[in-house]
């Protein structure tokens, strides 16, 4: 079972096709016919109802959705195959999932973080700082951490004069470090 502690994000190496979002974690059952109490992880809880699909954990397969609802901060879900009080408890900590198909579509030069750590970084005479090792989330814009260059840590913000281009095609992402005093 997955560490139902946080949402886990695919890495850069994953293959497209094996790429799965975390949505949230089952917490417990609701009722006695199968229906699942889920603690919501997603920033888009309002997309649960509309999905015609979910995976459990890292199951192979898709399983219908049946019905959805949204309820105090977590889901109610109505899922293909669980039928029973008991097998919806079973399903406590088990990670709930969707492809990115079934995802919030991003906007023009927008990126999953996934696709952002592991890049290469180049400054624009196509020097190597690094690569991407971790984001930082800090409200008013994510910050790079470059690591792996010549300096020891290089923290970018996510600024378009900084950020001159994401390439996770090509593995890398060209910048300008902002010159500090």
């Amino acid at each position: 079972m997955a560490d139902s502690s946080q949402p886990s994000e695919p890495s850069s190496t994953t293959p497209p096709g094996e790429v799965r979002f975390a949505i949230g974690v089952v917490v417990g059952s609701h009722g006695v016919q199968g229906g699942i109490r889920m603690r919501v992880w997603t920033q888009f809880p309002e997309r649960i109802p509309k999905l015609p699909s979910i995976i459990l954990d890292d199951e192979p397969e898709l399983r219908r959705l049946l019905s959805a609802r949204l309820q105090k901060g977590d889901a109610i879900l109505s899922v293909e195959g669980i039928t029973t009080r008991e097998m919806a408890d079973d399903l406590r900590g088990t990670v709930v999932r969707i492809p990115p198909e079934l995802a919030a579509p991003l906007e023009e030069d927008e990126f999953y973080h996934y696709q952002i750590i592991g890049l290469e970084v180049f400054d624009e005479s196509g020097e190597r700082l690094g690569e991407v090792a971790e984001i930082l989330v800090t409200g008013a814009n994510d910050v790079y951490v470059i690591r792996g260059g010549p300096e020891p840590e290089l923290l970018l913000p996510a600024l378009k004069d900084v950020i001159l281009e994401i390439d996770p095609e090509h593995g890398r992402m060209i910048v300008r470090p902002p010159e500090y005093a």
